[in-house]
């Protein structure tokens, strides 16, 4: 007998959609604000006296650090699975992969899972970092509509 979420198939999204994470994206700005606020902060209540003794390597360090905290960040937001008519496209951090429909297999979400995992026709697997286990109903819909999508892109012999 098959399971009710087999029975009742999710319609379709308009193509060309975007999931990406939420919780992450909203993480990233709160926290991220609030971490530069602090540093700012800081960053002034050390005082002028202090802040004029660091050496110029010792600002560039802080300057690189920030920039590595940017570039963290943005790789983060970043992160998303697009859909289209001709390819399913996953971006996870600064690499994007592009996949044909016939190359995709399936789509599942395990259960404590971090994130989606795309099996490939080659054996393989992708992790999709845009759809986040910690988003809860909204992953797990975002699965549904991914395998929806795979379903009606999928050619069948």
């Amino acid at each position: 007998m098959p399971a009710d979420s087999e029975r009742v198939r999710p319609p379709v999204p308009p193509l060309p959609h975007t999931w990406r994470p939420l919780g992450v994206r909203v993480a990233v700005w709160v926290l991220g604000s609030m971490l530069l606020a602090l540093f700012g902060a800081v960053w002034i209540a050390i005082g002028a006296e202090t802040r004029a003794e660091f050496t110029l390597f010792q600002r560039g360090t802080l300057v690189f650090m920030l920039l590595l905290l940017f570039g963290t960040w943005n790789a983060l937001v970043r992160s998303r699975v697009t859909a289209s008519k001709e390819s399913l496209t996953v971006v996870n951090g600064y690499r994007t992969r592009t996949y044909e429909w016939s190359q995709v297999i399936g789509v599942s979400l395990r259960r404590g899972a971090p994130w989606g995992t795309l099996d490939l026709s080659d054996g393989t697997t992708i992790s999709l970092i845009g759809v986040q286990g910690s988003d809860g109903e909204r992953a797990r819909r975002a699965i549904r509509e991914i395998r929806a999508a795979i379903a009606a892109n999928t050619p069948h012999d």
